[in-house]
């Protein structure tokens, strides 16, 4: 492939969103790396897609220790196109990662100890070819480590420069608060909480996103779409090239009933009065509310991108839209 060279129009459509009351300033869409940037994956199309991406101003780039599969190629392969493409834009870019989950086996190597996470971090700066990271997250909340233990891991991570800023993903408000009250007291700089949101999945409206504005931190949210349901690709049930048919370990095909395809058909009619295909509708109505700092997206091809993109030019709703979005969801 021909050496990259960014598109001089990169920041001419893509809008900007303060993450909390940071100084950083995310992209409305942001990519991530869970799916397809894995070994199994066509490299060059991941490659096209990371490519695309920062033509269109999304400057952030999601990642993890255990995407792939196998476990730590994705963060490989990204290394070997950042490399490539994207060393020379090292400042223009947020990289960020995570470790939370089972990553080696063992007792260290899964959950929240000081141990796991250091050593963890070590090892995706290692794979990726980085210095640092922008953001690392605790990628899920660990019942049994003090969270103390889990925060003061993110304050070292920070003051050995190994990060800028540090997250956390699916703790609930409760312990979002606590893990707030520790990093202040630490002063490390806690910039964002990575849930998963969806116009099916509402749980962070249950207190959560009320406790990020209340302590200034942004959101970037994580399965916009719901695993595809919110796409076009189960309008008439379960094609046979679908994650449902064909993987069913994120998405079964249980979860594809009758009345969930009734539903995504009703959706489907709004988003074409909106002028919008149903995935764009389900992104745009995630980035109404400003307390979404971004909308992470996953893709497997570049049109998928780019028909996600353009979610940003229509995120404004009337009240009587978002009443009927929740009546046909509450059916």
């Amino acid at each position: 492939m021909e050496e990259y060279t960014a598109s001089e129009e990169r920041y001419n459509k893509m809008k900007f969103r303060r993450c909390g009351k940071s100084g950083i300033k995310l992209p409305l869409i942001s990519l991530g790396l869970w799916h397809n940037f894995g070994d199994n994956d066509d490299f060059e199309n991941a490659r096209n897609i990371l490519r695309t991406a920062f033509d269109n101003g999304i400057t952030h780039f999601d990642l993890a220790n255990n995407y792939g599969p196998p476990y730590g190629s994705a963060e490989k392969n990204f290394g070997k196109i950042f490399s490539q493409d994207f060393k020379k834009y090292r400042d223009e870019l947020i990289i960020s990662s995570k470790a939370g989950w089972d990553m080696w086996p063992g007792p260290y190597g899964d959950f929240g100890s000081r141990k796991y996470l250091i050593a963890s971090l070590d090892q995706s700066l290692k794979r990726m070819g980085l210095d640092y990271v922008d953001i690392f997250y605790h990628h899920r909340p660990d019942p049994e480590t003090p969270l103390e233990e889990t925060m003061g891991a993110l304050d070292q991570i920070v003051r050995q420069g190994k990060a800028l800023y540090v997250g956390i993903s699916q703790y609930n408000a409760e312990d979002t608060a606590k893990a707030a009250k520790i990093l202040k007291e630490q002063k490390t700089p806690f910039l964002i909480h990575q849930p998963r949101y969806n116009m099916m999945d509402r749980w962070v409206e249950d207190g959560l996103l009320d406790t990020l504005e209340k302590i200034g931190i942004g959101s970037i949210v994580f399965s916009p779409l719901e695993q595809g349901i919110l796409t076009s690709k189960y309008l008439h049930g379960i094609p046979e090239d679908s994650r449902a048919a064909t993987e069913g370990s994120y998405l079964d095909k249980s979860q594809i009933t009758d009345a969930v395809v009734k539903q995504v058909q009703q959706l489907n009619e709004m988003a074409e009065k909106r002028e919008q295909s149903l995935a764009q509708m389900a992104v745009s109505w995630l980035l109404k509310d400003e307390r979404v700092s971004s909308v992470l997206v996953g893709v497997s091809k570049v049109s998928q991108l780019k028909d996600n993109i353009e979610a940003i030019n229509n995120i404004d709703f009337t009240a009587e839209e978002l009443r009927k979005i929740d009546e046909i969801l509450k059916e």
